[in-house]
């Protein structure tokens, strides 16, 4: 079936972008790979290809369109080339939305303009030790001092995606102790100057996968934050959190769709190019009965990420459908990509090929942003069950 998701705008930013990727990323991606991380200078690259500006009102920098198409083509293109252009992806997908749903005119005018060029790079950070998806059990605290000109921030975060080379991170802390009716109450958000005193950043952790997005521990100790840099109202963040969750769900979800169809793609190439018993590998019934399976799966999980993508332009994206879509397009993955590496035999597991890299990187798709269990239980509550 023809696809109507994108139009004739977002075809020629794909080949924008793959001739980018082409240039700019896979002639050194083995190098980011070992190093576990982009280089800096990198977010400037893509801040003037225009990518950090795409729906930044033009006020500020940016391209003024509402719209996450563009992202949905940079989610095919850099897993179509099996790279990542590292701890960027957050910049825009999960640090963006806040910035524009709650900063004032004021902040805005401080923030916007660095984050498109890649002048200040963003990053969120949720998630404590010991807390994992319990938010409400964060133990980060911001107390307003006495002349009520900052907060003084104290705590801990962990597993935060883009933290080595955050220039500013939004970061949820308590500013209010829950109440008995209810735990999620007090939490406020902040923008955090990683420059100031106090501020340190702790490990570069070591994954599993998505080797090339530098992940950190931060730790705060008395960090005094500027009043003028409280995002939205006090006490109000674990609502403001959970406002987002359909944009974030739905880029996992995207993601992992376009990197199950990129698997397909890798093991196709492998099958007519690698020969057994004196025949190509794509030559034998086995072969072809799995790798059409396999794009079977990736025809529906495509028809499932496009319909949420519309949605979600559309501003009609529910949290439930947008668990439904992340369950299925990342459970989807896991097993597309699992039978393509099969195919690959030895060589599939081996890191100079794509499909290795591949295998790793999905993994975490069906954890964060909620993991497969999670979305389950919003799924089954929508269902009145």
């Amino acid at each position: 079936m023809r696809r109507t998701v994108f139009n004739e705008d977002h075809e020629a930013f794909r080949e924008t972008i793959r001739a980018f990727i082409e240039a700019e990323v896979v002639p050194v991606y083995d190098e980011w790979f070992a190093a576990g991380q982009a280089p800096r200078d990198f977010y400037y690259k893509l801040g003037e290809l225009g990518i950090f500006g795409i729906s930044v009102p033009e006020e500020f920098g940016g391209a003024g369109m509402d719209t996450h198409k563009f992202e949905a083509v940079l989610y095919e293109e850099t897993a179509r080339a099996g790279v990542q252009f590292g701890g960027s992806g957050v910049h825009v997908l999960l640090a963006l939305p806040y910035l524009k749903m709650l900063a004032t005119d004021e902040q805005k005018k401080r923030y916007l303009p660095k984050f498109v060029t890649g002048e200040e790079m963003w990053a969120i950070a949720m998630t404590e030790p010991g807390t994992g998806s319990d938010l409400a059990g964060m133990k980060t605290t911001a107390k307003l001092s006495e002349d009520g000109s900052h907060y003084v921030l104290n705590g801990a975060k962990t597993f935060i995606t883009g933290g080595v080379h955050a220039d500013k991170v939004i970061v949820c802390a308590r500013t209010a102790a829950p109440t008995a009716e209810d735990r999620r109450h007090g939490i406020s958000l902040f923008a955090v100057d990683t420059k100031s005193e106090g501020y340190s950043v702790g490990r570069k952790l070591d994954k599993l996968g998505l080797k090339t997005s530098d992940t950190a521990e931060l730790a705060f100790v008395d960090v005094k934050v500027p009043v003028e840099d409280l995002l939205g109202e006090e006490n109000k963040g674990f609502h403001y959190l959970g406002h987002n969750l359909a944009s974030e769900r739905w880029g996992i979800a995207f993601g992992a769709y376009a990197q199950a169809k990129a698997a397909v793609r890798f093991a196709k190439q492998y099958v007519q190019e690698r020969t057994v018993f004196g025949k190509p590998v794509a030559h034998f019934q086995n072969t072809k009965f799995e790798l059409a399976a396999c794009q079977a799966e990736v025809d529906a999980a495509e028809a499932v990420a496009d319909r949420a993508t519309e949605a979600l332009d559309a501003g009609e994206l529910t949290p439930a459908e947008a668990a439904s879509a992340k369950l299925f397009c990342t459970e989807v993955a896991h097993r597309v990509i699992d039978r393509c590496l099969q195919l690959h035999g030895g060589y599939g597991y081996m890191n100079e090929y794509p499909i290795a890299r591949l295998y790793a990187d999905n993994r975490v798709n069906r954890i964060y942003g909620g993991t497969s269990e999670i979305m389950k239980t919003i799924i089954a509550k929508d269902m009145g069950l």
